[in-house]
Protein backbone atom coordinates (compact mmCIF):
# COMPACT_ATOMS: atom_id res chain seq x y z
CA UNK A 1 0.00 0.00 0.00
CA UNK A 2 1.11 3.72 -0.39
CA UNK A 3 0.78 6.38 1.82
CA UNK A 4 0.69 9.54 0.26
CA UNK A 5 2.25 12.07 3.29
CA UNK A 6 1.05 15.21 3.73
CA UNK A 7 4.26 17.05 1.93
CA UNK A 8 4.01 17.28 -1.59
CA UNK A 9 6.40 14.91 -3.61
CA UNK A 10 7.03 12.68 -0.82
CA UNK A 11 5.24 9.05 -0.94
CA UNK A 12 6.53 6.16 1.38
CA UNK A 13 5.57 2.66 0.70
CA UNK A 14 4.24 1.11 4.26
CA UNK A 15 4.92 -2.63 4.76
CA UNK A 16 2.49 -5.26 5.69
CA UNK A 17 -1.00 -6.23 4.38
CA UNK A 18 -2.27 -6.14 7.99
CA UNK A 19 -0.80 -8.95 9.34
CA UNK A 20 1.95 -6.95 11.24
CA UNK A 21 2.67 -8.17 14.83
CA UNK A 22 1.00 -11.64 14.21
CA UNK A 23 2.45 -14.94 15.10
CA UNK A 24 4.35 -16.90 12.15
CA UNK A 25 1.25 -19.06 11.79
CA UNK A 26 -1.56 -16.55 11.70
CA UNK A 27 1.01 -14.48 9.69
CA UNK A 28 0.47 -17.71 7.52
CA UNK A 29 -2.75 -18.25 7.62
CA UNK A 30 -3.51 -14.51 6.76
CA UNK A 31 -1.27 -14.70 4.00
CA UNK A 32 -2.79 -18.09 2.39
CA UNK A 33 -6.55 -16.32 3.47
CA UNK A 34 -4.84 -13.34 1.22
CA UNK A 35 -4.33 -15.11 -1.93
CA UNK A 36 -7.42 -17.83 -1.53
CA UNK A 37 -9.58 -14.05 -1.70
CA UNK A 38 -7.19 -13.36 -4.68
CA UNK A 39 -8.19 -16.27 -6.27
CA UNK A 40 -11.74 -16.33 -5.73
CA UNK A 41 -12.44 -12.99 -6.50
CA UNK A 42 -9.71 -12.50 -9.74
CA UNK A 43 -9.38 -15.84 -10.63
CA UNK A 44 -5.61 -15.74 -10.17
CA UNK A 45 -3.15 -18.42 -10.09
CA UNK A 46 -3.31 -19.99 -6.23
CA UNK A 47 1.05 -20.46 -7.00
CA UNK A 48 1.56 -16.64 -8.32
CA UNK A 49 -0.68 -15.23 -5.53
CA UNK A 50 0.72 -16.53 -3.07
CA UNK A 51 4.23 -16.05 -4.31
CA UNK A 52 3.10 -12.32 -4.55
CA UNK A 53 1.42 -12.31 -1.07
CA UNK A 54 4.12 -13.94 1.01
CA UNK A 55 7.03 -12.07 -0.46
CA UNK A 56 4.90 -8.42 0.57
CA UNK A 57 4.23 -9.93 4.03
CA UNK A 58 7.80 -11.01 4.21
CA UNK A 59 6.88 -14.57 5.06
CA UNK A 60 9.23 -16.91 6.09
CA UNK A 61 9.67 -20.60 4.17
CA UNK A 62 8.07 -22.47 6.98
CA UNK A 63 5.25 -20.13 7.00
CA UNK A 64 4.84 -20.01 3.37
CA UNK A 65 5.18 -24.14 3.33
CA UNK A 66 2.23 -23.59 5.91
CA UNK A 67 0.30 -21.24 3.83
CA UNK A 68 1.04 -23.01 0.80
CA UNK A 69 -0.97 -26.32 2.39
CA UNK A 70 -3.83 -24.53 3.70
CA UNK A 71 -4.32 -22.73 0.52
CA UNK A 72 -4.14 -25.40 -1.86
CA UNK A 73 -5.61 -28.07 0.85
CA UNK A 74 -8.59 -25.95 0.82
CA UNK A 75 -9.06 -25.17 -3.15
CA UNK A 76 -8.51 -28.78 -3.83
CA UNK A 77 -11.70 -29.30 -1.33
CA UNK A 78 -14.10 -26.72 -1.87
CA UNK A 79 -16.57 -29.23 -3.17
CA UNK A 80 -16.87 -30.37 0.16
CA UNK A 81 -16.00 -26.99 2.16
CA UNK A 82 -19.16 -25.46 0.54
CA UNK A 83 -21.81 -27.46 1.20
CA UNK A 84 -20.90 -27.60 5.11
CA UNK A 85 -20.72 -24.02 4.88
CA UNK A 86 -23.84 -23.79 3.54
CA UNK A 87 -25.46 -26.50 6.13
CA UNK A 88 -24.11 -24.16 8.90
CA UNK A 89 -25.36 -20.82 7.86
CA UNK A 90 -28.67 -21.92 5.71
CA UNK A 91 -29.74 -18.36 5.23
CA UNK A 92 -26.18 -17.47 3.59
CA UNK A 93 -25.54 -18.54 0.09
CA UNK A 94 -22.35 -19.18 0.10
CA UNK A 95 -22.20 -17.39 -3.49
CA UNK A 96 -23.65 -14.51 -1.40
CA UNK A 97 -21.56 -14.38 1.49
CA UNK A 98 -19.01 -11.67 2.24
CA UNK A 99 -15.63 -12.50 0.15
CA UNK A 100 -13.56 -12.18 3.65
CA UNK A 101 -16.45 -14.37 5.52
CA UNK A 102 -16.40 -16.91 3.06
CA UNK A 103 -13.04 -17.35 2.35
CA UNK A 104 -12.23 -17.29 6.24
CA UNK A 105 -14.97 -20.20 6.49
CA UNK A 106 -13.08 -22.40 3.59
CA UNK A 107 -9.77 -22.05 4.93
CA UNK A 108 -10.56 -22.68 8.60
CA UNK A 109 -13.14 -25.45 7.61
CA UNK A 110 -10.35 -26.86 6.03
CA UNK A 111 -7.95 -26.60 8.64
CA UNK A 112 -10.61 -28.30 10.93
CA UNK A 113 -11.26 -31.50 9.02
CA UNK A 114 -7.47 -31.29 7.77
CA UNK A 115 -5.19 -31.16 10.46
CA UNK A 116 -5.31 -33.02 13.52
CA UNK A 117 -2.43 -31.14 15.22
CA UNK A 118 -4.07 -27.48 15.31
CA UNK A 119 -6.80 -27.94 18.15
CA UNK A 120 -10.01 -26.95 16.86
CA UNK A 121 -10.38 -23.96 19.38
CA UNK A 122 -6.90 -22.91 18.47
CA UNK A 123 -8.70 -23.09 14.23
CA UNK A 124 -11.49 -21.15 15.17
CA UNK A 125 -9.94 -18.29 17.59
CA UNK A 126 -7.32 -17.61 14.12
CA UNK A 127 -10.30 -17.01 11.79
CA UNK A 128 -12.38 -15.15 14.22
CA UNK A 129 -9.06 -13.04 14.98
CA UNK A 130 -8.61 -12.73 10.87
CA UNK A 131 -12.47 -11.55 10.69
CA UNK A 132 -11.49 -8.94 13.17
CA UNK A 133 -8.12 -7.76 11.30
CA UNK A 134 -9.99 -7.92 7.74
CA UNK A 135 -13.43 -8.12 8.17
CA UNK A 136 -16.66 -6.32 8.94
CA UNK A 137 -18.21 -5.73 12.22
CA UNK A 138 -20.44 -8.72 12.39
CA UNK A 139 -17.61 -10.66 10.64
CA UNK A 140 -16.09 -12.06 14.02
CA UNK A 141 -19.07 -13.46 15.18
CA UNK A 142 -20.66 -14.67 12.27
CA UNK A 143 -17.79 -16.94 11.32
CA UNK A 144 -17.48 -17.67 14.86
CA UNK A 145 -20.68 -18.94 14.87
CA UNK A 146 -20.16 -20.95 12.10
CA UNK A 147 -17.64 -22.30 12.99
CA UNK A 148 -18.95 -23.44 16.01
CA UNK A 149 -21.85 -25.39 13.82
CA UNK A 150 -19.28 -26.92 11.75
CA UNK A 151 -17.42 -28.17 15.06
CA UNK A 152 -20.57 -29.22 16.99
CA UNK A 153 -21.47 -31.71 13.90
CA UNK A 154 -18.32 -32.76 12.70
CA UNK A 155 -17.35 -36.51 13.02
CA UNK A 156 -13.75 -35.25 14.61
CA UNK A 157 -12.77 -36.47 17.96
CA UNK A 158 -13.47 -33.44 20.50
CA UNK A 159 -11.08 -32.92 23.26
CA UNK A 160 -11.67 -33.95 26.50
CA UNK A 161 -11.17 -32.23 29.28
Amino acid sequence: MVVISQEPDQETEEEGLGCEGFSLRRRARAVAFLALCEVDLAHHNPHQALEWIAREARLPPEGLAFAQRLLLGTLQHLAEIDPIIQRCAPLWPVPQLATVDRNLLRLAIYELTADAQTPPKVVINEAVELAKTYGGDSSPRFVNGVLGCVLETSSRPKPTL
